[in-house]
């Protein structure tokens, strides 16, 4: 594997999760969850998701349930090391892609009314 590329986990809405390679820059990480801004998500203790920060606003399919919550659209599993400059994306190991293929092969169906129905936000005033 080349040093541009980083092997991940993909999981798409309605499909099993699967191992590839993408680009490892924000480019590719953007192309990845359907372009638009990315962010990671938090469900995971020993690697990171990443999808696209705006996948329910803009309509995007529910994906997979975690706990009360849904993640809509796309989303990719990578590693993360500590670097000089803060954290950064990496290669998942072969043990840890085996294991989030395994977690996400079954796809879910989530309605859209659903997705909508798990759409908000808080407002903080000062």
């Amino acid at each position: 594997m080349a040093d541009n590329m980083m092997k991940v986990v993909m999981v798409e809405p309605g499909k099993p999760a699967y191992v590839t390679e993408i680009p490892n820059n924000l480019d590719g990480y953007q192309q990845a969850v359907g372009g638009g801004l990315i962010e990671t998500i938090p469900y995971l203790n020993d690697a990171i998701m990443v999808g696209n920060e705006e996948a329910k606003l803009i309509g995007m399919e529910g994906n997979r349930r975690f706990g009360d919550s849904i993640v809509a659209g796309p989303f990719f599993i990578c590693g993360e090391f500590e670097g000089e400059d803060g954290y950064k994306f990496c290669s998942l190991s072969d043990e840890l892609c085996a294991k989030y293929v395994d977690r996400f092969s079954k796809p879910e169906q989530i309605s859209k009314e659903e997705v909508e129905g798990d759409i908000g936000f808080c407002i903080i005033t000062f």
